[in-house]
């Protein structure tokens, strides 16, 4: 397949704003595709390139070569291009990765470039969401849906299951939990209180205690040991105390669910960033991290996600020590509830997750089988351009500009700033970061400086408001920063639905 007919394909789903049009338009492009070029094609269709990181930014697209006339990348070329470059290292690596930039952008057309770059830098806004893509290789292989999503949590990715797609309904239901191969994480909605979410789930519930740690999913199959974050980043190296823990379990193959947490020597959690920055962090450290479990997915060569909570905990319960599980509550009480939420935020935590005990494990899913309740409202939202502050922040990147996700276009919509709750500490790292991520050539020239839609910010704030200042027609009121995601992508930021729905 060339790259101009793919380049077309994301135009075209850019240029609708239809569900419905925009699946059409990748199924069509899908069943073009040969296999050997499916997951490429599969991941280019999404917007993202196959190689995690290729030492690519803004400022290394910003003196392309003039663009070719004729179209004659192929979409396969492109992904051996970036592997190579992806590959660079060492002394001469800077020069090399130019050379290679130059000669790939230089057989492009204006219109491939234009894509070629959105991609690298993560610009590629077409609204093609990883579930738009999903409908469209069921739409393309003559497949359901729901077939083509549970097969792609268990993958980890939809992409490692599109070629399976065209093998049929079959193919796709025999793929599942592997031990070694971490699945995407199952995810909690929210709500405003104790009684709102223990009605939702209509009975006794659990309430388990919301740590601020990092998500962890730990798989072992003997002594090899596998932890992986919520978005599949393998970090085993980085932490072997929590290696050390699972390791010593009385068992021989075993999949874990749980979150990585420093504590200090008062019993106290730590701050997020102290734990965010020892799990990004190879080598010997004086941070010690350890492991508290919520779930168990798998036991001596037995699967257990399609069990009910219920039976899943008994089973955790009998295998991992106390002092490495997630304190619960099981009751059907709010009074109950509440208590055990003040004394938990009182210990230094979040707050608390209510789960319901007949729920099933289900990779990927935001329902309402789990449901998380904090005693300030937060969202997860991506900062869409900063301003240049003044006074005493002169010289500094201040001012963040707020984006929800639309889950129907995938556009990000801003719902507005904030420069509270930011230390001198985060003022610098901010300044560094988007710097880094500015989307023009000098960030200092304008007063507001766009960035590429990558950076997760955690947001507190007093409420939600009708505004007509901002296109999503709402605003928070008070916002200000808790701390910055950096273990979250853009895509698992929260939805414009989500703070919609807090409208009173």
């Amino acid at each position: 397949m060339l790259l101009a007919d793919l380049a077309a394909t994301s135009a075209t789903v850019a240029a609708t704003r239809s569900r419905k049009a925009k699946v059409a338009a990748l199924a069509a492009c899908l069943e073009t595709a040969e296999d050997a070029e499916l997951e490429v094609v599969t991941s280019y269709l999404g917007g993202a390139l196959r190689q995690r990181r290729t030492g690519l930014g803004w400022r290394s697209l910003t003196d392309l070569p003039p663009p070719a006339q004729d179209a004659s990348l192929t979409v396969l070329e492109v992904h051996r291009a970036f592997d190579a470059i992806a590959s660079l290292a060492g002394p001469g690596s800077q020069g090399a990765r130019a050379a290679a930039v130059r000669e790939l952008f230089g057989r492009a057309t204006a219109a491939e470039q234009q894509w070629l770059r959105g991609v690298v830098t993560g610009e590629v806004r077409q609204g093609a969401l990883d579930s738009l893509v999903q409908e469209a290789i069921a739409l393309a292989a003559d497949v359901p849906v729901v077939a083509v999503r549970r097969a792609a949590m268990f993958a980890g990715s939809t992409v490692a299951v599109a070629r399976l797609a065209f093998d049929g309904t079959d193919a796709l239901g025999a793929v599942g939990l592997v031990v070694g191969r971490p699945v995407l994480p199952m995810l909690a909605s929210s709500a405003g209180s104790l009684a709102e979410a223990l009605a939702k789930l209509g009975g006794t519930a659990v309430v388990d205690t919301k740590l601020d740690g990092v998500r962890i999913q730990v798989h072992r199959r003997d002594d090899d040991v596998v932890i992986a974050t919520r978005t599949l980043e393998d970090i085993t190296a980085r932490l072997p105390e929590v290696v050390d823990v699972v390791r010593r379990l009385p068992a021989s193959s075993v999949v874990l669910d749980g979150e990585a947490m420093t504590v200090g020597p008062d019993g106290r959690p730590r701050p997020f960033q102290e734990t965010a920055s020892r799990t990004a962090t190879r080598g010997a450290s004086a941070v010690h991290v350890a492991p508290y479990f919520f779930d168990l997915l798998h036991l001596d060569g037995r699967d257990l996600h399609d069990l009910p909570l219920a039976d899943r905990l008994a089973a955790l319960d009998a295998l991992v020590p106390a002092a490495h599980r997630v304190e619960r509550l099981v009751t059907d009480d709010v009074a109950a509830a509440d208590d055990f939420a003040s004394r938990v935020v009182d210990a230094g935590h979040e707050g608390v997750v209510v789960k319901g005990l007949d729920v099933p494990w289900e990779a990927g899913r935001r329902g309402n089988g789990w449901i998380k309740v904090k005693p300030v409202h937060t969202l997860d939202l991506v900062v869409l351009a900063v301003e240049w502050g003044s006074g005493r922040r002169k010289g500094w990147l201040s001012n963040i500009h707020l984006g929800a996700r639309d889950p129907e276009t995938g556009d990000v919509v801003m719902l507005g700033k904030t420069f509270k709750g930011m230390s001198d500490r985060m003022l610098a790292w901010q300044t560094e970061r988007f710097t880094e991520l500015a989307t023009v050539p000098d960030p200092r020239a304008d007063w507001v400086v766009p960035v590429q839609p990558t950076q997760v910010v955690e947001i507190a704030f007093d409420g939600v408001q009708r505004s007509t200042t901002y296109p999503g027609g709402v605003a928070l009121r008070f916002a200000r920063v808790v701390r910055y995601r950096d273990d979250k992508t853009a895509a698992e930021a929260d939805t414009i639905d989500a703070v919609r729905a807090l409208l009173p």
